[in-house]
């Protein structure tokens, strides 16, 4: 009994310090979030790559806030991020671009990991078994700052799709291929093309089946109600049933939930949600993906060892150089190859930005740190690791942005954005004048009144059609903008009204929107 209640005490001595660890932590991040409002100057630097440098300054005074281990990435952190990006990616835009996606996130997989093992293999000390671990674990491309800096300069929406469908599927393919050579240093393995493709089949598979399961199963079963929360609280529970029971079944957990997430976002939520369901689920990940994100960048810089970095520097600057000419390699013959095969028309400005922006991130660091201790060269992979993720986030990160308005590459985001806002409140306003011309004969309400409010909305009507007049004048590119929007809407209007459908048992399946293949200008 003395034992069993001093092993309680423990247990909540232990659950009280990772609570309190945990506070800490979102306390820090969400102060950084603060401090570009109160600092202008620090609106230049994404909010991800800010976290990092604060984490990397607490490093260096030696607070440490949390032991990132490899399962709190994998399988906390890890699935709400998969699941909110596969969520957000379009169907459309993905399938026009599925063969350069397939072929960076197959092919640049191996290109990375090749690459990267034989000049580290040949100009270090790591054995080729160790060094191909350094560039499986590096294979992992990790974008979100910036995917989310393409959202804030308007950037084309293909950069940004080509950039994160890559990121979804070679994320599965990346920790396939690590658990698969990482039996080799340890003798479990033994290397061979064909028990790779036989196991890499088996792995995705697996993923892809149990995410379609669960995707198109909760996708049916919404339909049954409409309970907002319920239908958020599935999304949440989907996205780690999706990975945690794959991994146990031996497939790809990273799969299983981007394939769960697409379906859910681009076929479950047009059918089982109503539209204030769906924009209340979006928002739900947007925030989760927020909250992860700034707990995961701000302990990738704590957990820093500035003395061990400073002892592998030679090796760390010998795995970027090979890193970034892998990537290169990789983007631009498997670019010029979609090209020709599929008539792509990947411009090279798209490349070389895809090129440059291939971040490293968590998924990296959780594989290295998931190396056991018995391999002896575990502390120096870690370390390059580590290395040569903080050179991609801070080098190649703070320098996307100036690379991306040197190509030319920023749109109009800030004009598309008030003439958007500026045509919404117009809507809005019209809308308001009907309801008034129907409230006229409403009875004690007094004509003088509905005159004001009449003559009111009209002059700010017309206010904002002056508005719209002039900035179409001034932005002749938001003709283009203009159209993209309307065709958006027309889409969206025909395929909720195929889920009408299904949901009133006039169809057993969604059609394919027709305006799908409009299209996009008469110009």
């Amino acid at each position: 009994m003395a034992a069993a209640a001093e092993l309680a005490v423990e247990n909540n001595v232990a659950i009280e310090s990772n609570i309190k660890a945990f506070v800490l932590v979102l306390s820090v991040s969400l102060g950084v979030a603060t401090l570009p409002q109160m600092i202008s100057w620090l609106r230049q630097i994404p909010y991800t790559l800010l976290l990092v440098i604060v984490g990397l300054g607490l490093a260096f005074l030696d607070i440490r806030l949390v032991d990132l281990s490899p399962e709190l990435i994998l399988s906390i952190f890890l699935p709400p991020l998969l699941f909110e990006a596969g969520w957000n990616l379009r169907w459309q835009g993905l399938k026009k671009d599925w063969l350069p996606v397939t072929l960076y996130a197959l092919l640049g997989v191996v290109i990375a990991i090749l690459g990267i093992a034989f000049g580290v293999g040949q100009l270090t000390n790591l054995s080729f078994a160790s060094a191909l671990l350094v560039g499986a674990s590096l294979s992992a491309t990790d974008p979100v700052s910036v995917t989310a800096l393409f959202r804030e300069l308007g950037a084309d929406k293909r950069l940004t799709t080509l950039m994160e469908g890559e990121s979804l599927f070679n994320d599965g393919m990346a920790v396939v291929a690590f658990g698969f050579l990482l039996g080799i240093p340890l003798g479990t393995a033994h290397l061979s093309v064909q028990s790779s493709i036989l196991e890499l089949v088996s792995v995705v598979g697996i993923g892809a089946a149990v995410g379609c399961l669960i995707g198109f199963g909760i996708s049916y079963l919404t339909q049954r109600f409409d309970l907002p929360l319920v239908e958020q609280s599935l999304t949440l529970v989907s996205s780690y049933a999706a990975y945690l029971l794959t991994e146990d079944l031996g497939g790809s957990g990273v799969i299983a939930v981007v394939s769960t997430a697409m379906i859910l976002g681009n076929f479950g939520s047009r059918i089982g949600m109503n539209p204030r369901t769906r924009i209340i689920v979006s928002e739900f990940w947007e925030f989760l993906a927020f909250f992860v994100n700034s707990i995961v960048f701000l302990l990738i810089g704590d957990q820093v060892r500035f003395e061990v970095l400073a002892a592998n520097l030679p090796t760390i600057a010998i795995t970027i150089i090979a890193m970034t000419i892998a990537r290169a390699v990789s983007v631009f013959a498997l670019g010029g190859l979609s090209n020709w095969l599929a008539d792509s028309d990947i411009p090279i400005g798209t490349q070389i930005i895809l090129w440059w922006g291939g971040l490293r991130g968590s998924v990296s660091i959780a594989l290295a740190l998931s190396i056991p201790a018995v391999l002896a060269d575990r502390e120096v992979i870690i370390a390059t690791v580590f290395g040569v993720v903080l050179f991609t986030l801070l080098v190649q990160g703070l320098t996307t942005k100036p690379l991306l308005e040197k190509l030319g590459l920023v749109g109009n985001q800030a004009i598309q954005e008030e003439y958007s806002e500026t045509l919404a409140r117009q809507i809005a306003l019209k809308r308001s004048m009907k309801h008034l011309e129907n409230a006229e004969s409403r009875p004690g309400i007094d004509e003088e009144f509905v005159r004001y409010q009449e003559a009111l909305i009209k002059g700010e009507i017309a206010r904002l059609q002056e508005k719209i007049e002039k900035l179409k004048n001034e932005y002749p590119d938001l003709e283009v903008f203009i159209e993209k929007q309307l065709r958006d809407e027309l889409l969206a209007v025909e395929a909720d009204a195929y889920a009408e459908f299904i949901s009133a048992g006039w169809l057993n399946r969604e059609l394919a929107p027709f305006l799908n293949d409009e299209p996009s200008s008469v110009h």
